[in-house]
This record gives C-alpha cells, structure tokens and sequence, in this order.
C-alpha cells in the first residue's frame, strides 16, 4: 500500500503503554479480494498479555476514581475523531474485511453512535436504595467497574464488534484489553487504537494487541483480567467459557447463529424476498444474525424461491475496491471451501441449487437451495457464505419446531400480515430477537442484543444491559450507631 514515503505509526507494532514493539513478531496485514499486502501488523504473544494486563490493572485505579464526566468526555472525542476520519476507517473495512464500501460506510456510522450511546452510561443513576428490616439502617446497592476487561473481537464487522465492548467498558471506569483478529488487526485495531490515544486516553488505560489463539488463552488464563467479552464461535467460546468458570472469572458470550426466516402463506412476498436476500447476502453472509435457514409454507414456497433466486442472479460478485460489486470475497479460502461443502454435500443428498453454488477464488456467488430437509449440514450449520437453504413446513407448529431444533438461539424473523400471529410465534422461538417482516441482521445500539443456548450465555450488550455486564453490583448497609447483638 502507498504510504507517501511515511510508514503508518502502527506499521509493527502495538498498542500498550504507547506504541510498542512486540514480543510476538509481525504478520502482513492482506487484502482478501486480491491477496495483497497492505501492512505490517505487530502480533502480541503471551508475555506481552502478562504486561499489558500489569499495566491495566494498576492504571484501572486511577481512571475508575476519574469524575465520570471526563471519562464520558474522552469517549465522545474518540467518537468525533472517527466521525472525522470515516472515510479512512470505510476504506480499510473494504480492504482488510473485503467489505463493500457501504458496509464499511455503515459500520463506521453504527460504531460512532455506539460510542455516543456508551458514553450516555457513565451519566444515569448508579445505586439504589432499599428498605430494611432493622430499625435505622439504610441499604443501597451500587455499581462498581469489574477491573480490567479483555476483550476478544472477530473479523467480520471488526470495529463495531470491538467497540460495543471497548466504549461501556472503558466509560463505566474499566480498563481493556482488545485482541481484535490478525485478519482485521487494523480496521479493529490500529485505528482504534489510533482515536483513543488522539483523545487523550490515559497510559495503560486502553492497550490493543493483536494476536492468535495463544494470546487469546493468556487473556482468558490471566488473573490480572477480571472478565472476558468474547464475540466469536460458538466451539471457542465453549472453551473460553469453561476455562472462566474454572476461574471463577466474569465471562460474556457473543456467538454463532443459524437464524430463521419464516415466511406464511399470507406474507407479502416480494417484501419477504427482498429482507431475505438483505439477511442472507449482507457481507456475503458473514454475519452471525443472517438468515440461515429459510423456513417457508408449501403454500408460496415455489413463488417465494424464484423471487429469491431472481434477486440473487442479479447481485454483482468481485472485488469492493474497484467494482460496483454487492458483494465481495470469502475472508478467507479456509471459509471459500467449507461453504461450497456444505453446498456440494447439500447437492448430493438431494438439494436442488436454483441459482449460484459456484465460485472463483474467494468471490462465492450468490447460491439459493431448494428442498433442504432437516436432515442435511447445511440446514444444521452456521454457514457463514451467501447461501439460502429453502425448506418446507405446512403447519406453523411445524414451523416453530424446526426453528427450535438448532442448538443455536440468536436471531430470527417472521413474515406474516398477521401480526397477532406473528407475535404468538415469536413467544414460542427459543431466539434472543425476534422481527418480524423484516430480516434478522438488525442492531441499534440503544437496544439490549443477545442471545440464547449455543448463541451466547444470555449476556446482553446495548443500552442499560452494557451496565450489568462490564460492572458488579455491591451492597452497603449503615446505621448509625452500633447493633448490640447477644453475645
């Protein structure tokens, strides 16, 4: 990439304590869609954990006794500075994520009311009183910051999921640890990095270290780490989690889905194709709330297939940078090949490929499934590509059973003119959101999000839900004079 003759203040390095170098070498930081190398990231290992975490757990102290209104004050300039440099921050989500330019618009745009939102936090009440049985003494319960957070962040919306943990984190009096992914170790990590240390965040206070699986377990492992914000697989955080309890250590889980789409016979179709192919093609699929299972009566199943297949044959595939493209490369071709397996598998056992189920290099086109039975992976897994598996129901009974039979309880949407209906359904969905006639990629970061079984352990982000997960609650009792008690 061109840097004007002047190496980026990240190019090697790490954020903790100032820009460092790290013990853990360097990795090129590569654009998925072509292969090119953009950078030079610094990759932190399990001694630059051990500093870092030192250094936040003597720094929290300070920051948590800071007047909350500073601490407020240094997250809403870091918000300006990206609000500043957005275009910066969208051109990278487009090189390092393969992202089209619009994800990469909007996510920026999302992060910057997200940290608007955190900063709101530090201003509402923080205690409550409580009566009690004994005769003058006043309890009140009250929030305090849980220590220093580690905060493990994945690659596909990099900055938006980093930062939905980092900015409560850090306003509520914590000090962070964020180990975005080496895949997008700058569009979640550099940079943001970068607009913390430009707003004059204090030394130790925020420390960004990219790494892989070893730097993740030493954050996990660390007893100088107080808690764990871990968005990512549902297989990891089965691990993260059991090493926490283990510990006894604070943990929140953010993890996969395989989402429904439910769509009944008295559904505006058309409308209900347009939020499926929104909900499953966005960011060519890799999402964890997108439409991974589409569940539709026998009724308008064939009508709503073709919509759907009509509207995928349009989408243009290539690569974000330098196309008018809607959709960009796989992030990987780890990714490239277990999607097109579960597709080939599908096939096999009896799917029929309406349109798409091909691919070149990373650039996966578009793919709608018809006949897919329960039975089959790709009605059973998370496939993180651009495919829409259709499947049949005739009841809606049935329909909510097959929607409850994935482990998975993350996100899903209903499309029905009755919303009375639509409304019972949701009741009975073993899901932590619901929409209904609309797709299930939704988030307003006022708004707890969350979700269920093997999508998470019911750990909420957004909102009033952002304070009970980055503090502890503490109980203080007084009286004014001593309890004469019987011995």
């Amino acid at each position: 990439m061109n840097w004007n003759g002047k190496l980026p203040i990240w190019h090697g390095k790490v954020f903790s304590n100032g820009w460092v170098v790290p013990r853990g070498g360097v990795a090129d930081v590569v654009d998925p869609s072509s292969g090119d190398v953009l950078g030079v990231t610094g990759i932190a290992n399990s001694e630059d954990i051990a500093t870092a975490a030192s250094a936040a757990k003597e720094a929290q102290k300070k920051w948590a006794a800071m007047p909350f209104n500073d601490r407020a004050a240094i997250l809403r300039k870091a918000a300006e500075k990206l609000r500043e440099r957005e275009a910066e921050f969208a051109d990278w989500n487009v090189r390092e994520c393969g992202a089209v330019r619009m994800k990469g618009v909007w996510e920026a745009g999302i992060t910057y009311e997200q940290m608007h939102q955190a900063a709101s936090l530090a201003f509402l009440p923080n205690g409550t009183l409580f009566p009690s049985q004994v005769p003058g003494r006043m309890n009140f319960v009250h929030r305090v910051p849980v220590g220093v957070v580690g905060v493990i962040a994945p690659w596909n919306f990099p900055l938006f999921l980093a930062m939905r943990s980092v900015a409560p984190a850090l306003v509520l009096g914590n000090a962070v640890i964020l180990k975005p992914d080496v895949q997008t170790a700058v569009t979640g990590g550099a940079l943001i990095a970068e607009i913390f240390a430009e707003a004059g965040i204090p030394e130790g206070v925020l420390h960004v270290l990219p790494g892989g699986a070893d730097a993740g377990d030493a954050m996990v492992t660390n007893p100088e780490i107080d808690m764990i914000s871990f968005t990512g697989s549902t297989a990891v955080g089965r691990q993260i989690g059991e090493k926490c309890g283990r510990m006894l250590k604070k943990v929140t889980l953010e993890l996969g889905g395989n989402n429904v789409h439910i769509v009944l016979p008295d559904a505006d179709l058309t409308g209900a194709a347009s939020c499926a192919a929104w909900g499953t093609f966005l960011h060519q699929g890799q999402v964890c709330m997108a439409a991974g299972r589409h569940l539709v009566h026998r009724d308008v199943a064939q009508q709503y297939a073709q919509e759907l297949a009509a509207r995928a044959k349009n989408l243009v595939v290539g690569d974000p940078k330098t196309d008018q493209v809607h959709l960009g490369p796989l992030i990987n071709d780890k990714q490239v090949a277990r999607v097109h397996a579960l597709v080939e598998s599908a096939q096999k056992q009896g799917a029929k490929v309406l349109v798409g189920g091909t691919h070149q290099g990373r650039f996966y086109q578009p793919t709608v499934l018809m006949d897919v039975r329960p039975d089959m992976d790709v009605f059973k897994s998370e496939i993180f590509g651009p495919v829409a598996p259709i499947t049949v129901f005739d009841t809606i009974d049935e329909a909510i059973e097959l929607a409850n039979s994935s482990e998975y309880g993350l996100a899903a949407s209903i499309h029905t003119s009755a919303i009375a209906t639509a409304l019972q359904i949701a009741k009975r969905l073993k899901t932590g959101m619901v929409h209904i006639n609309d797709q299930p990629i939704n988030c307003e970061p006022h708004v707890p999000f969350g979700g269920m079984g093997a999508s998470g352990t019911s750990g909420r982000f957004g909102g009033l839900s952002s304070i009970d997960e980055f503090t502890q609650s503490q109980w203080i009792s007084m009286v004014e004079k001593p309890t004469n008690y019987p011995f």
